[in-house]
């Protein structure tokens, strides 16, 4: 039996689906789910639905279960180990559903409702659960149904971590000039941001006019890990108008002397093409290089951020959306549990 599941044996389960036929959700909403086609080995998947409830009907409109989604869903999954889909994706796919639909109709794959441990702060008692997906691949059952199965396991109901920032200052003319509240929220991200790159062993570019900002009572541009001067990266040191074009972009990751992890710009509130204008700035300004162009982004302006990124201009950069809500989820597990030795594919987990 295998101990561990992949990107690839999720989309060769659902390809092999009963073709041209719906399938229900396990929820009360009533929609259903139909694949078009899957991508192999890693996806995407493509697939149509609709809500029966609503009054609407089959349309030819697509949806996409892209690849980072699959790995996301396939790292969580372990042998006889309850799931809830939601928790692992968070708000970062609003094809969530219809990939649990997918999955659970596959043979190896039950739904099941844990016990929760709930604590109103009297006695700790045990309610019905939610739904969670179950592996069992040395029971399968048919192909293209649903099946559920008792499970004997209790689950807490305890929030996730939420990231924790400490003592955050910012300079006083970015407090007289901008939306305090946007600005803070920037500055969180950014050094959430820094943060995951000191646990990944990067050193981070912090653009220039963020470097006074003061985070437990140091100011950002001097914390260990931040580069100071852009042109002692080898990697593109020799490019001295790329080397000013990136100096105002958010975050840039650099690893050893021969390595850009990703360019990442935050739009919290300047508008998302005004990022993709400037890392395809940098982008046209640098020797080609195996990098991630990344925009981050509330979870909420998914829809936004996709539709800019898919512009024909900004096609070259082939950009991701990494939602805040996988930041402060990738910022927590660092901060948790110290992350050493992963490589740069790991972060591909938690973008799209």
């Amino acid at each position: 039996m295998n101990e561990k599941i992949t990107a690839a044996n999720l989309c060769k389960a659902i390809g092999a689906l009963p073709k041209n036929q719906y399938f229900d959700y396990l929820s009360s909403s009533k929609s259903r789910v139909k694949v078009i086609s899957v991508s192999y080995p890693e996806g995407p998947i493509k697939i149509t639905r609709y809500a029966t409830d609503r009054g609407s009907s089959p349309s030819d409109k697509t949806e996409t279960i892209s690849s980072t989604m699959l790995w996301r869903v396939a790292n969580a999954i372990a042998p006889d180990l309850p799931i809830n889909l939601d928790r692992v994706l968070g708000a970062s796919y609003n094809t969530r559903s219809a990939l649990e639909t997918l999955i659970v109709h596959t043979p190896e794959f039950y739904y099941c409702y844990p016990g929760r441990v709930e604590n109103t702060g009297v006695k700790p008692s045990v309610k019905k659960g939610h739904k969670h997906l179950l592996w069992q691949p040395s029971k399968p059952h048919k192909n293209g149904v649903s099946s559920s199965v008792e499970t004997k396991f209790v689950v807490s109901e305890l929030p996730s971590v939420s990231a924790i920032y400490e003592a955050l200052v910012l300079p006083e003319k970015q407090e007289e000039t901008l939306d305090i509240a946007v600005q803070r929220r920037h500055a969180q991200i950014q050094i959430a941001l820094l943060k995951i790159g000191q646990h990944l062993q990067f050193r981070t570019h912090i653009a220039k006019n963020d470097h006074s900002i003061l985070y437990n009572e140091r100011r950002i541009g001097e914390m260990d890990g931040v580069i100071q001067d852009l042109h002692t990266e080898k990697v593109i040191s020799s490019h001295t108008d790329g080397v000013n074009a990136a100096k105002l972009i958010d975050c840039v990751w650099f690893r050893n002397s021969r390595f850009m992890p990703a360019v990442i710009e935050i739009e919290q509130s300047t508008g998302v093409r005004s990022g993709l204008v400037r890392m395809k700035n940098f982008q046209d300004l640098i020797p080609p290089l195996q990098t991630r162009w990344v925009i981050a982004a509330p979870d909420e302006d998914r829809e936004k951020v996709l539709q800019n990124i898919r512009m024909p201009q900004f096609e070259s950069l082939q950009a991701k959306f990494f939602p805040y809500s996988a930041i402060e989820e990738l910022y927590s597990l660092c901060q948790r549990r110290k992350i050493r030795g992963v490589n740069d594919e790991f972060l591909d987990c938690f973008m799209e």
